[in-house]
């Protein structure tokens, strides 16, 4: 997927996944807050509510950045 930076309710950092889905990680680690930068991702649904009403609430459990095309 692609790391984007959204700048409503004073900013968050979420993840539009290849199939167009979009998450919110609630673990966002500060190595991913990169716009635009593309990762692959292993995540669990999380429950921890969100004030953001964007993208589905997931827990990263490991990432990997993959090179510039």
């Amino acid at each position: 997927g692609k790391v984007v930076f959204e700048d409503m309710s004073g900013g968050f950092w979420g993840i539009i996944g290849d199939n167009g889905k979009q998450y919110l990680p609630v673990n966002m680690p500060e190595q991913l807050k990169v716009k635009g930068a593309q990762v692959e991702l292993s995540v669990e649904d999380s429950d921890q509510g969100s004030i953001f009403m964007w993208g589905s609430p997931v827990k990263i459990l490991s990432f990997h950045t993959l090179p510039k095309l």
